[in-house]
């Protein structure tokens, strides 16, 4: 229909989209970014620390540096790497990177070994993947909100998931 329309090219089933990789299987597809991993880590090897198992640490609070800033740039730039990594497939890194990403101006040491921390828990779970499996399309929306626990800064942190057959999607 599209190439009646369009002048267009059919190149038949994507294995690659936008960094994500499309993986079939007989029961539904995967959607992995391990390349795309592989990539970051690469450009940020010096920033990778020991094997982690765990993105974020409850009881590590992040406070504003008064200091003087480390690596500005750098930081930003993976942060950025890491923020589309989070909204394509690695939802279970955007806790973590949502908090970062406020001290992108000004990031201090504390902010940098936190960072160092997702960079080597996506090292160690590279092979993760959304699963999208055939089940019946029922979407669910769940809610979280937290309102203002960091009385220093005043900022309030909520999270939603919404799921279509039992997967994640947004």
């Amino acid at each position: 229909m599209f190439s009646s329309n369009f002048d267009m090219k059919d190149l038949r089933v994507a294995d690659v989209i936008l960094e994500i990789k499309v993986t079939r299987t007989p029961n539904g597809i995967n959607l992995s970014q391990s390349h795309y991993m592989d990539k970051i880590l690469e450009r940020f090897k010096e920033h990778t620390i020991k094997e982690n198992t765990n993105p974020f640490l409850p009881y590590i609070h992040l406070l504003k540096n008064t200091g003087t800033e480390k690596c500005q740039s750098e930081y930003s730039q993976i942060i950025e790497s890491m923020m589309y990594l989070m909204n394509c497939t690695r939802l279970d890194i955007a806790y973590t990177v949502n908090k970062l990403s406020r001290y992108t101006s000004n990031p201090s040491d504390d902010h940098w070994t936190v960072l160092q921390r997702v960079v080597a828990y996506i090292s160690n779970t590279k092979k993760y993947a959304l699963s999208y499996e055939k089940y019946s399309s029922v979407l669910e929306g769940y809610n979280d909100e937290n309102w203002i626990a960091n009385f220093e800064e005043s900022k309030s942190t909520s999270g939603y998931i919404f799921t279509l057959g039992g997967v994640a999607v947004s």
